[in-house]
């Protein structure tokens, strides 16, 4: 009989570095199994996944910095921690970017999950805003009064004999 292959006999083994980050890895690994384990009572459905996306930012910004800004690891390392999901490589691409440099995810821009077909308030520039006006991520944070001053217009539609 053939051995029986399991998923850590067939993994190739961390490059190189990986043991100086595992500690932090581990932590934010241990973090998102609090967040996934969290009490779901009282919140509601989007609420829910806000402390996995906070979590997996942070993360993703870690390696980021790790390689890009301090360059701390070696390629084989990043490309290594990118192909087992340790960091979200979409929301890295974005990063290298110019204008997406401190995007919260990639949910901010896409456009299919707005009414209106536009990008959420994190990503207008500070100088564009008002002076007082909060920034709070729409897909992280929805304030309740913004709600409750909408006011909805219909259209009346008259019948047309035949």
């Amino acid at each position: 009989m053939p051995p029986v292959r399991t998923a850590r006999a067939s993994r190739k083994a961390p490059p190189e570095g990986f043991d100086d980050i595992e500690d932090t890895l581990l932590e934010f690994q241990n973090k998102m199994k609090d967040a996934e384990n969290a009490s779901h009572e009282g919140k509601k459905k989007y609420e829910m996944t806000w402390p996995i996306f906070q979590i997996t930012h942070q993360r993703s910004r870690y390696i980021y910095d790790l390689y890009y800004e301090k360059e701390a690891i070696s390629k084989q390392l990043y490309d290594y921690l990118l192909k087992n999901g340790y960091a979200d490589p979409m929301l890295i691409a974005k990063w290298k970017k110019q204008g997406y440099e401190k995007l919260c995810c990639t949910r901010c821009i896409q456009t299919k999950e707005t009414n209106f077909r536009s990008t959420c308030i994190c990503r207008v520039p500070r100088d564009q805003l008002q002076e007082n006006q909060e920034i709070q991520c729409a897909k992280e944070v929805v304030r309740q009064d913004a709600f409750e001053n909408m006011t909805v217009k219909t259209k009346h539609r008259r019948k047309v004999n035949e």
